[in-house]
């Protein structure tokens, strides 16, 4: 889960690093890749009982809000 994380950041930042908006792009769904793969791994952490219904509601609602903005930021970068 760690390194899910720290790949959603850090595909962000080598993408806006880039010199084109294609690039940019591209990273950004790389990004929403790792979110999936985060999303998986809290699922099978609650399905073993390594995190609670809690944790995991609370972990769930913040990777849709970065879900989200990751949508919304290709969206908008497809426009640009």
């Amino acid at each position: 889960m760690n390194r899910s994380s720290v790949s959603i950041v850090s595909n962000i930042a080598e993408g806006y690093e880039r010199y084109s908006n294609k690039d940019f792009i591209r990273f950004l769904m790389i990004a929403k890749g790792s979110l999936a793969e985060l999303r998986t791994q809290l699922e099978i952490a609650r399905e073993i009982d390594y995190i609670n219904e809690i944790i995991f509601d609370d972990l769930e609602s913040r990777c849709n809000k970065i879900g989200a903005m990751l949508t919304k930021l290709i969206h908008s970068r497809r426009n640009f």
